[in-house]
């Protein structure tokens, strides 16, 4: 276990979807103001719920629908809608960065086992072709349903 800029890291909990303090701390800042109530009911989940909601959800591996209402994260519908909300603000980039930033401060980045995958990094730029392609250009292509025998002849039935 071991501390960065006041987060415990490295320390199991027996509830790993609450978000801790220091966390949130660093969370909240970054989250888009709520807009208006488009439609009156329920009053809006606030985002440290829907977060541990999420968390709840990943960790656990349970369908959105069945989020236990007792736990009061909200409902599973809220929950689900809130991540792409955040994505489209760009909370989660920003807080990669946040992130990093304090580990690297840190020192406790361990850049020995990182990985890079092509599905997270696209490639700068294309690597050499294997054959050059034809050219369509000029002349015809030849047919690909012709044969080398003679054309067949047309016969009328009497």
């Amino acid at each position: 276990m071991w501390r960065v800029a006041g987060l415990v890291v490295g320390k199991r909990q027996s509830r790993p979807w609450i978000v801790s303090d220091e966390l949130w701390s660093l969370i909240e800042p970054l989250l888009p103001e709520p807009g208006p109530k488009l439609v009156a009911g329920r009053p809006r989940v606030p985002g440290r719920q829907a977060l541990c909601g999420i968390l709840f959800v990943l960790h656990t591996g349970i369908q959105w629908e069945y989020l236990p209402q007792e736990l009061g994260f909200g409902s599973g519908m809220t929950c689900w809608r809130r991540p792409a909300a955040w994505n489209e603000a760009g909370v989660w980039e920003q807080l990669h960065l946040v992130l990093l930033r304090k580990l690297r401060s840190a020192k406790k980045l361990d850049w020995s086992r990182a990985v890079i995958d092509s599905s997270h990094v696209r490639a700068a730029r294309r690597g050499p072709k294997a054959v050059p392609a034809r050219s369509t250009a000029r002349g015809r292509a030849a047919s690909t349903t012709s044969s080398l025998m003679a054309r067949a002849s047309r016969s009328r039935c009497r």
